[in-house]
């Protein structure tokens, strides 16, 4: 038997080792490095492009729990990313770089995977296919599966989580600490009064945006990863209740700040 999956991202990179361990020989389709995409910048299998982050790995939260039953059936990228892992407290955080090179090393090495590194213009043939691109499909497989879905394109604004040079931060205005004293102190928390928090709502609120793509006049985005500036139009105290929420963080001074900016490690140097 002979699968192709089209895509090595997170999906397709586990979907062809889980098929390769049960015996199937496996064709592992993947464009980059001779075509990228707007988002990636390397051609290594699994290369994350938004946060280090996959969530928490506490089993009181769903994604803990998720995680937990990952482990169980053998979850070749959890696995990947236990070792390759930064201390993030409560999170499953890694080193995107390691990540991304185990990834790659293992896939590659698998007797039964063959990577082709090529765009793939057409539907294989083949015992099974597995459409794993993601939403940066390339232009040609996504006509590809217009025509075989008959389904109209299907999109969402996705938010980008930045990289802050550590050497660009002022340590003393802010405290490492963990939500709640879960786990080690491994965020480092930036907290806003009042009158600094409304400063920056401000700034936010009336900051130039990037203009929709032509053609798109609602703006739809993704409930569970909302860019910054569309969650603040919601509300001035929105922001306060969701990625700045202060709760179960105290200052050194036993206060609870009115709102805080965390900053999470991106690799093990800090």
């Amino acid at each position: 038997m002979i699968a192709h999956v089209i895509g090595a991202g997170l999906a397709g990179s586990e979907a062809a080792w889980q098929l390769a361990q049960k015996g199937v020989y496996v064709q592992l389709w993947e464009m980059r490095p001779h075509r990228m995409t707007p988002a990636h910048q390397t051609g290594e299998l699994a290369e994350l492009v938004c946060s280090n982050s996959l969530g928490s790995h506490l089993l009181t939260a769903a994604g803990g729990l998720l995680k937990a039953e990952l482990d169980t059936l053998g979850s070749f990228i959890l696995r990947c990313a236990q070792a390759s892992a930064v201390p993030a407290g409560g999170a499953l955080a890694v080193d995107r770089k390691r990540f991304s090179r185990r990834v790659s090393d293992m896939v590659g090495a698998h007797p039964r995977i063959r990577i082709r590194r090529e765009e793939c213009c057409a539907i294989p043939q083949g015992d099974a296919v597995v459409f794993a691109t993601g939403p940066l499909t390339s232009p040609a497989m996504s006509e590809q599966l217009k025509k075989l879905t008959g389904a109209q394109h299907l999109y969402f604004y996705d938010a980008a989580a930045p990289i802050v040079d550590g050497e660009s931060v002022d340590y003393e205005y802010g405290f490492w600490g963990a939500r709640y004293g879960k786990g080690t102190a491994d965020y480092f928390n930036c907290p806003m009064d009042e009158e600094e928090y409304n400063a920056f709502y401000e700034s936010l609120i009336h900051a130039d945006t990037v203009p929709l793509h032509e053609g798109v006049e609602d703006l739809k985005v993704f409930e569970g990863c909302m860019p910054i500036e569309v969650m603040a139009q919601r509300g001035r105290d929105t922001l306060r209740y969701g990625p700045l929420r202060p709760v179960g963080l105290t200052a050194p001074g036993g206060q609870r700040p009115y709102a805080v900016l965390q900053l999470r490690r991106e690799n093990e140097s800090g």
